[in-house]
């Protein structure tokens, strides 16, 4: 009998080939462990926030969200964020009435037709390419200030555990949710992590110290960046979410909510668009595509295509929303957090899929009385360090003029709340300065001569 195999086709070598590059760690397994969660301080609020108000179906949200992290791992071979539309979700529980089901899938929905659109025509291509760095930068500036300011306040004060919305009162020092547990976190992650950049030593770092001081110290400085510090932070917060409520114990229920359509109607499409699509759209074009390409650049060396990006964000939500899943988007804010835990490959984003999908069809919607019981402390101190790491990628702003443009840009963001706003006054401060600085010694004026015609005369 004829033993011998046929060869794979080339086709088959370079799928193969190509699926071994995804696959590939670029960071030790506990480094990229640790990164896959750098993102939760926002995803676990806003999802349990929607889940509580509006009855988002948790559930399929985890599935589907899953499926994107893995699709977008494998695509962009970076740790691609999956986001909630946060414009879309603060006009759901924030304004009355709220938004249903329906409505915000209408909302999530007409923004990825929407990016979709600018996507498939090269538009995205063109803004792209045509917005200034220091407008990008005064975004990211503003989106990671914003974070953490947000942060600071998970871990101030006490919130309320239905509508996630903070209460006047403080929060006490003692207790599973206390400030000494969120201030242990957050020590815990400084000595682990420094300023997160101990991962990417370089053997000229410590050129001014001795050889073995050097040895020595770099070794250590490593030992402690292994450290799956966010991974650790979180698992000790679901560890306490059962200590705080023991009774979770018996609500569990085992299996996924059952999938529909969702039945959308007229006036669904209408409320949802001009009530969340409209503010969450320009939100999407700057931070989900525009930033998010700009920070991947600066912290991957790799150069995305607006066009992938905005087509990607574009189709995974006109197949989702239909079935209840909240809309979501890839993000600047949660590029950063990843990496600044540790995050390096799209093997980052594939294992959280993997989470995510074992939740999902395991425990279904019951798993949100968990989430309910987590620290809010603890989110705060993750959601603070993702905001930091975005905001850093404005320090390449060497000259004093593009500085001017940037905090120009992220101080009207920050005070109108609006990144519209900000990015708009950006462009015409930038242009402004250029018309100023414009060199008129080609302008042309018209003398006449002699016999009586116009001859140009350069001034």
């Amino acid at each position: 009998m004829d033993t011998t195999t046929t060869p794979l086709l080339p086709g088959d070598r370079s799928r193969c080939g190509w699926l071994r590059r995804r696959l590939r760690l670029k960071n030790p397994l506990s480094s990229e462990l640790s990164g896959a969660v750098g993102d939760l301080g926002t995803f676990i609020p806003i999802v349990l926030t929607l889940t509580l108000v509006s009855n988002l179906d948790l559930s399929t949200t985890l599935i589907f969200t899953g499926f994107y992290n893995i699709a977008t791992g494998l695509l962009f071979d970076i740790p691609m964020p999956v986001q909630p539309m946060k414009s879309i979700a603060a006009v759901a529980v924030s304004e009355s009435p709220h938004l249903t089901p329906s409505q915000i899938a209408a909302a999530g929905a007409s923004t990825a037709a929407t990016l979709l659109l600018l996507g498939a025509t090269g538009a995205m291509s063109f803004l792209y390419n045509l917005i200034p760095l220091p407008v990008v930068r005064g975004v990211q500036l503003s989106q990671g200030l914003q974070f953490a300011f947000t942060a600071i306040k998970y871990v101030r004060f006490n919130y309320d555990a239905a509508t996630l919305k903070p209460s006047s009162s403080p929060r006490t020092w003692l207790g599973l949710d206390g400030l000494i547990l969120a201030l242990a976190a957050l020590l815990f992650i400084i000595l682990s992590t420094g300023s997160g950049n101990d991962r990417d030593l370089q053997d000229g770092d410590f050129a001014e110290t001795s050889s073995n001081e050097s040895q020595s110290r770099r070794r250590r400085l490593r030992l402690l960046s292994s450290i799956p510090s966010a991974l650790i932070v979180f698992a000790i917060g679901l560890v306490l979410c059962f200590i705080r409520d023991p009774s979770i114990f018996k609500d569990l229920k085992f299996g996924p909510s059952k999938f529909h359509i969702l039945r959308i109607t007229w006036d669904d499409w209408k409320i949802g668009f001009v009530r969340a699509a409209i503010p969450q759209i320009p939100l999407s074009v700057l931070n989900s595509v525009i930033a998010v390409c700009k920070l991947s650049n600066d912290l991957f060396d790799k150069e995305l295509s607006a066009t992938t990006v905005s087509i990607s964000v574009g189709v995974i939500n006109l197949i989702g929303c239909w079935f209840g899943a909240m809309p979501v988007c890839h993000g600047a804010g949660g590029l950063a957090g990843q990496y600044r835990f540790g995050a390096r490959s799209g093997l980052s984003v594939i294992f959280l899929g993997i989470g995510k999908l074992i939740v999902g069809l395991v425990f279904g919607n019951s798993f949100v009385r968990i989430l309910s019981q987590f620290p809010i402390g603890i989110l705060g101190v993750l959601l603070l360090f993702a905001g930091i790491e975005l905001a850093m990628a404005s320090k390449d702003m060497n000259s004093k003029e593009d500085s001017f443009i940037m905090l120009v840009c992220a101080a009207v963001s920050m005070t109108g709340s609006s990144a519209a706003l900000g990015f708009g006054c950006g462009v015409v401060l930038y242009l402004l300065l250029k018309l100023r600085t414009l060199d008129c010694s080609s302008v042309t004026l018209f003398s006449r001569s002699s016999d009586g015609s116009q001859v140009p005369r350069d001034v």
